[in-house]
């Protein structure tokens, strides 16, 4: 897919943040997430529920699909993800089921988040796997995103 050699976290939820307007554009919660694999963007996308309508449609579960396909695997062992918005529950459970080591997420989700605002689904020792975290990582220029294209809609559906 794509070689990122030495990037930071910070440049690689760019990445994510480029993908999350991509959401935008097309009319979706402007969420995106990338997954990286020994320097390699091997899962890539974007919120694309309305545009697929499908409520599974999350920018996680389509990256994780991306790379679990690039792996000939549902196992992602060595992999980290890159998601600008907290995961919430579907996610964070795929998160573990697909065995992902380490999750960088940016802006937390007070009404939805299943990693550390509602729920610690990915660091849960009950279940059979567990997930490093490192939290807010451009959660500012994240959750400004999000945050404008909410008040957007809002206005959007006052003059209707």
């Amino acid at each position: 897919m794509n070689e990122v050699p030495n990037k930071s976290d910070k440049e690689l939820m760019q990445i994510a943040i480029k993908e999350a307007k991509i959401a935008e554009e097309n009319g979706d919660v402007p969420i995106g997430a990338v997954i990286v694999y020994q320097n390699q963007i091997i899962g890539r996308a974007y919120n694309q529920r309305e545009q697929l309508k499908d409520p599974t449609a999350h920018a996680e579960i389509i990256a994780l699909t991306q790379a679990a396909a690039f792996l000939e695997s549902w196992r992602l062992h060595g992999c980290t993800m890159y998601v600008t918005l907290e995961p919430c529950t579907m996610c964070a459970g795929a998160l573990v089921l697909a065995r992902i080591d380490r999750l960088v997420y940016g802006c937390d989700d007070p009404k939805t988040g299943a990693v550390k605002s509602l729920y610690n689904i990915v660091t849960d020792e009950r279940l059979n796997h567990t997930i490093e975290v490192t939290s807010a990582v451009l959660a500012e220029e994240c959750s400004e995103l999000l945050q404008q294209f909410f008040q957007r809609r809002r206005i959007e559906n006052n003059q209707q």
